[in-house]
């Protein structure tokens, strides 16, 4: 397992962005995202986690970054779940090691674009059990939320940004709407933004995300 990209802001670290990258992709897809953030966040400690390479049903069983195997697209996109939570505890360690060193878990924020996005909302609703200081979820869906599904009291607390492109091909914004719209008829304070854009990332979306989290990490 790789080591995670770790960004030290030039202030002492009192709060800290995990920020997982999409599929395909590297722990250093969002380290020019991280930096600029940083810019307005100087006391905010961003770590970038790598998935590992693995095959992927859907690309041919081609190994690449994976926080789990797509098996089908439609018509649900079948996951393979105990690679999910393989990834989920990743994240739960990675958020141990940022308490352990002395932030408050309140003042962590789980970030995660597409794929990654899937699995901090996995992770934040369904496997992480004490405070947390919110979750960014871009151009991402959530494999695991339904009607079987009860979120704890203390989720509803949790902050959530939902932002989405609106020509997004690869996660259609339905997928999208209805994990936001799911998290909302729970009683999750969660908010939704789109953008003109495909399964991307672009630089008003960027500067949301930076007012959201100063408005979380700063005051």
């Amino acid at each position: 397992m790789s080591e995670p990209l770790i960004l030290q802001p030039t202030l002492a670290a009192d709060a800290c962005v995990i920020w997982l990258h999409g599929l395909g992709a590297d722990r250093y897809d969002f380290m020019p995202v991280a930096e600029a953030l940083q810019q307005r966040l100087p006391s905010t400690r961003f770590v970038l986690p790598q998935a590992p390479t693995q095959a992927v049903t859907i690309n041919g069983g081609y190994a690449m970054p994976s926080w789990y195997d797509i098996l089908a697209m439609s018509p649900a996109r079948a996951i393979n779940r105990e690679q999910l939570e393989a990834s989920a505890q990743q994240v739960i360690n990675l958020i141990e090691a940022q308490r352990d060193s002395g932030i408050d878990p309140a003042r962590i924020i789980l970030a995660g674009f597409s794929q990654g996005g899937a699995v901090v909302l996995h992770t934040a609703f369904l496997r992480w059990q004490f405070a947390l200081g919110g979750v960014i979820a871009l151009s991402t869906y959530a494999p695991t939320f339904g009607d079987d599904i009860s979120l704890a009291d203390t989720k509803r607390q949790l902050p959530v940004l939902c932002l989405h492109g609106t020509f997004d091909d690869i996660v259609l914004p339905a997928m999208g709407r209805a994990a936001h719209d799911y998290l909302s008829a729970s009683g999750v304070s969660v908010q939704w933004r789109d953008y003109p854009m495909g399964h991307e990332v672009v630089n008003e979306e960027i500067r949301d995300i930076a007012d959201w989290l100063e408005q979380r990490l700063n005051s």
